[in-house]
This record gives C-alpha cells, sequence and structure tokens, in this order.
C-alpha cells in the first residue's frame, strides 16, 4: 500500500479527534458524541503540539469552524432533498448526530477500510434515518453503487464533498464533478471546501499529500452546471465568532487560500 493510501484513510481520524477535541468545549460550534471512540489513541497523539503532524494557528480553527458550516449547510439544504451523499464520507456522523427530517436517506461512500473501521466502532448505534454504507474508491466506477443502493437520479440530491478534492488530482477532480453532475437532478445541491494553488507549495508532511489547487471555483464548478458561491473561512457567516484571522480579499496576489463551496444545480 502507497504512503498516500496509508495516509489519507488517517485523516479522517484526525479530524475525528478535532470534532472530539471541539465537542468538549464549554462553546463548542457543535456536539459529535462518538467522535472521541473513533479518533483512537493514535490520533490524538498526533495533535499532540509535541509530536505535531498538523499546522495549527491561533485564531483559524479549521475544523470546527468547517464542520459547523457545513452542518449548517446540510440541515439548511435537507428541508428541500431528502438524498443526502457524503463523498470520502471517513469518521463522518452527522448520519447520527444531526436531526434530519423524516425519510433522509443518507449514502456514506468511503474506501473499504475507512467503513469496516467505522461501522464496527459504532455497530451498536442506531441512525434515526435510513444510513446506507457504501465501500467505494471514488477513483473508479461506483454510481452503480449508489443507484443500486436506492439513489434516486430524478429526484434532487445533496452531495457534500468535504476534506476530499485536494486529495485528489486536477483531472480526478474535473470527472467527480462531472459524475456526481450527471447524476444530480435540477434544484440539487454540492458543498465542498478548496484550496488554491499557492497552498499547494511547501513540504509539510501534510501538504505534501495534496494534489490540486484551484484559485476560480465559481468557475470550476459552473464547468460542471453548478452555480457556486464561495467564501474564505473568516468571512461573514463562516467564522462563527472563531475564526477570527480573517484571510485577505482574494484579489490579494501570493496567499495561500481554502475555501468553502456550496453550490445549486439549475437545470
Amino acid at each position: 500500500m502507497s504512503e498516500i493510501k496509508k495516509f489519507v484513510p488517517f485523516t479522517s481520524l484526525l479530524i475525528a479527534a478535532e470534532r472530539a477535541i471541539e465537542t468538549e468545549r464549554e462553546n463548542s460550534l457543535f456536539k459529535d458524541p462518538y467522535a472521541r471512540k473513533l479518533a483512537g489513541e493514535e490520533a490524538f497523539l498526533a495533535l499532540d503540539p509535541k509530536k505535531n503532524i498538523v499546522t495549527k494557528e491561533k485564531g483559524r480553527p479549521y475544523i470546527p469552524v468547517r464542520t459547523r458550516f457545513f452542518d449548517d449547510f446540510l440541515i439548511k439544504s435537507a428541508s428541500q432533498c431528502n438524498q443526502i451523499i457524503l463523498l470520502g464520507a471517513g469518521m463522518d456522523t452527522r448520519a447520527l448526530r444531526l436531526n434530519w427530517p423524516e425519510n433522509t436517506h443518507i449514502y456514506e461512500i468511503d474506501q473499504p477500510e475507512v467503513l469496516d473501521y467505522k461501522n464496527t466502532i459504532l455497530q451498536d448505534v442506531t441512525p434515526n434515518n435510513n444510513c446506507h454504507s457504501i465501500k467505494a474508491d471514488l477513483r473508479f466506477p461506483w454510481i452503480h453503487l449508489l443507484l443500486e443502493s436506492g439513489y434516486c437520479q430524478e429526484q434532487p440530491s445533496i452531495w457534500l464533498l468535504e476534506g476530499l478534492l485536494y486529495y485528489l488530482t486536477e483531472i480526478e477532480v474535473n470527472q467527480l464533478l462531472k459524475t456526481t453532475s450527471d447524476v444530480s437532478a435540477k434544484n440539487s445541491y454540492i458543498a465542498a471546501d478548496l484550496l488554491n494553488r499557492k497552498s499547494l507549495e511547501g513540504d509539510t508532511k501534510i501538504r505534501q499529500h495534496w494534489c490540486s489547487g484551484f484559485d476560480e471555483p465559481e468557475t470550476l464548478f459552473a464547468d460542471h452546471g453548478w452555480t457556486a458561491s464561495v467564501v474564505q473561512p473568516g468571512d461573514e457567516n463562516a467564522h462563527f465568532g472563531r475564526y477570527i484571522k480573517k484571510l485577505p480579499p482574494r484579489h490579494v496576489p501570493d496567499v495561500k487560500r481554502v475555501f468553502f463551496v456550496t453550490a445549486k444545480k439549475q437545470s
């Protein structure tokens, strides 16, 4: 197994550890009661400042803010769509911890080893909705598995690509967006976080696994039929009083950036 195939699944444990730490804050942005159990000891050790492989910066709590931002997006959009697809679901527990409308179907798609681990740890927890676990590598054909699990491409859907796209090459990103668009009905929604190209520079342990960056997310999504709204963490409605070290405006050059994208399919 290549280093990246080992590392990328481990990032899902790191995110679970960060969500556990946020959950235990007095004024947390969300509550994930399953995160600590899912993360495991190794992930918490990796977040230890003395052994840290994750770069942190005060005033920019990226994972807590990202989690809350997409939580809000999903709950708002779910009032209009009852099909939620979590691509690269990792240790995401939204199927369990969010209050979904009745008859919501959630499809979690990720590599077999990731979902096997997750489903084993949470085997005694019953979701309050119809949750479907689909084992697939998104770089290879997988839509047939989604359709076989009951997904209806004639009905609007909501797609979440959280912490996923920058681990794919530019070609793979475009193929994935084309695939999702091809099976998404009018008035479907999609959300993702993206890096810009400047963010790929450097040689930190995590950055060396990043494969793509996009300076104009609006254009990327428009090319596949989605009308996108793009913000940076720290912008209005994307800071929650915690991401206080705001990024410079987008016209300022030579800045490493991350984007939160939400988009709707108009036709």
